[in-house]
């Protein structure tokens, strides 16, 4: 399904966020705030559109995807990246070896949350962090309404025609729904070994920014 939708998937997702898509990544980059030299594991970085601005600062980072169809436009589109294609439940890398991990719109699609949080915690050092940019709740009940029952059930659908792939458009509203809350969320990563969780609502809670350090 992620294979048949790589090519347009960025354009995509400017068209169904409205452009927010744009300023949630800038707020994943200013909240893992990496420095030179650092070791950073993108998870689910698709195309790499979520990698570049790390190694714009002097992180050395590794934009690993599952999916092969994205992994082959990201490369086409971001030669300079070192895609590799990895699963979230057994991750190609050794115990501790990232100093930050982030995985951005795609937690939600991996059937075992706490197992890969889990995982992300064995390849994240200790002391390290974790940023996860995910859909979530709208937390005021009108605008929750609002975007749950017309936007993804209706709007959303019709905008996701003009796709290659309309029906992995509705698998999103489905998973979006199907969701954890901020709350819930927070509990996992805990669970998970990570510490010291918080999280920060972005465009009313239509995502939420979770963050966690390595404990």
């Amino acid at each position: 399904m992620f294979d048949e939708t790589a090519p347009k998937y960025d354009l995509m997702n400017d068209v169904m966020s409205l452009g927010r898509d744009r300023a949630w990544r800038r707020e994943v980059v200013r909240a893992l705030a990496v420095a030179p030299g650092e070791r950073v594991l993108d998870l689910a970085a698709g195309t790499g559109t979520s990698s570049a601005p790390f190694v714009r600062a002097g992180a050395t980072v590794y934009p690993t995807d599952l999916s092969m169809g994205m992994l082959r436009t990201g490369k086409q589109r971001q030669p300079r990246l070192e895609f590799v294609c990895g699963d979230a439940m057994r991750l190609p890398y050794g115990d501790g070896v990232f100093d930050a991990a982030t995985i951005s719109f795609g937690l939600r699609n991996i059937e075992d949350t706490l197992g890969a949080l889990r995982e992300l915690r064995r390849v994240t050092r200790d002391g390290g962090r974790l940023v996860i940019c995910e859909f979530s709740r709208p937390t005021w009940g009108p605008f929750r309404w609002a975007y749950q029952s017309v936007y993804l059930t209706h709007v959303m659908p019709l905008m996701s025609r003009v796709s290659a792939n309309p029906v992995s458009y509705d698998y999103l509203a489905e998973t979006i729904l199907a969701w954890h809350d901020q709350p819930h969320l927070a509990e996992i990563m805990e669970r998970a070994g990570w510490g010291r969780v918080a999280w920060r609502d972005l465009t009313g809670g239509i995502v939420a920014l979770h963050r966690g350090l390595a404990i």
